[in-house]
């Protein structure tokens, strides 16, 4: 679907804020992530990933129809009655603004608003190893964010990034569809392009990258091979590179990586990836039980050391989560060991480690204090 360019903040010609503008400051003040405005139904906000009912009454088409259009331009409602969508965005404040989406289901007008916030936490109220900080300091190569789909992934990312941006100067060029966090020039220059609105499509974007003299890079999601393609040639040209890819932990996410390229091109692939990959950061969300701390997230850790450098050339994945629980000291940490913190820290349930770990019996042994060596990896 086409996007429309970004609009400018909108007054009315009273010089009043678009009645929606309350909606949207209602959502920044519950720290929601988003807004849905749909016929016979109140306004609702997510907050932690539930949709809860606002005190607003019943929406009608109407009055859906009065807010959205009051801040849409002539060509965007001209393209929305045209198509039945459409995609926009809207600034609230300084440091806030909306992605939104606009259509028609069961001919009504329905509205799904995303908060794209400019406070970025900073990795204390994330609560991630202190080495996430270290490879953010990085200069050059691939750090891959990974785990399904809600799971902070984004979140983790746009920390790293403020902090490069608050301590180094350089160009950060994000490529993003859509922007998630917005980012203020700090030390660095932060260049941020919006797919469909900044730029038609990855490809172009790919394709310009390297004409807008960047030393940092956030490709987004990593979903196929020019993607991918891209992000390592950067990093192999002295870049730091980010991106984040949907898979379960470290060692699946090297096979993904080579899943996107076709056999013959493989083995080139494993080296070149082995060579530029300087991290992989796997996380989950987790149910917290502190009431300051709702949502806590378990991370997988793999720095790429020798050891795991010679692993991934030798098509020895299987082997990963072994050195993985042999580098505790240069700060891999794997989910066994991240769940085991996380419940002598009393951050989570012990029934929701059980729950959440990738080997139940494992976790138990860890918590009497009995883990397995990670001997016979070379």
């Amino acid at each position: 679907m086409e996007k429309q360019p970004l609009d400018a903040h909108i007054e009315t010609e009273a010089g009043k804020p678009p009645e929606i503008e309350k909606l949207f400051r209602a959502v920044i003040k519950a720290d929601a992530s988003d807004l849905h405005l749909k016929v016979g139904l109140p306004p609702k906000i997510r907050i932690h990933s539930k949709l809860k009912n606002t005190t607003g009454e019943p929406m009608t088409e109407k009055k859906i129809e009065a807010l959205v259009f009051e801040i849409m331009s002539e060509r965007q409602k001209q393209f929305f009655m045209d198509n039945g969508a459409l995609d926009f965005a809207y600034q609230v404040g300084d440091m806030d603004r909306f992605r939104i989406n606009v259509f028609r289901q069961r001919s009504y007008i329905s509205m799904a608003a995303r908060r794209i916030s400019g406070r970025i936490p900073p990795f204390e109220s994330l609560h991630v190893p202190p080495v996430i900080e270290k490879i953010a300091e990085s200069h050059d190569g691939m750090i891959l964010v990974v785990g399904p789909t809600g799971c902070g992934k984004s979140t983790t990312i746009a920390s790293m990034i403020d902090h490069i941006n608050r301590n180094r100067a350089c160009h950060i060029v994000t490529i993003e569809d859509p922007i998630e966090f917005l980012h203020v020039d700090k030390k660095s220059i932060v260049s941020q392009r919006e797919i469909g609105i900044d730029v038609p499509n990855f490809e172009d974007a790919l394709r310009s990258l390297m004409r807008q003299d960047p030393d940092v890079v956030l490709v987004g999601e990593v979903r196929d091979h020019d993607t991918l393609t891209a992000a390592m040639k950067a990093a192999e040209t002295g870049h730091l590179v980010f991106g984040t890819l949907h898979s379960n932990n470290c060692s699946q996410t090297i096979q993904r990586v080579l899943d996107m390229f076709p056999q013959e091109e493989r083995e080139l692939t494993r080296q070149t990836f082995a060579m530029t990959i300087r991290a992989i950061i796997s996380q989950q969300l987790l149910p917290g039980i502190r009431p300051d701390v709702p949502r806590i997230p378990a991370i997988e850790i793999m720095i790429n050391s020798p050891i795991v450098r010679k692993l991934i050339s030798e098509e020895r994945e299987a082997d990963i989560s072994a050195a993985i629980r042999a580098g505790q000291n240069e700060g891999m940490q794997d989910f066994t060991d991240s769940l085991h913190k996380l419940i002598e820290e009393e951050y989570v349930d012990l029934k929701v480690g059980l729950e959440y770990a990738p080997n139940v019996e494992e976790l138990r042994m860890a918590l009497k204090g009995i883990r397995s060596t990670a001997s016979g990896i070379l």
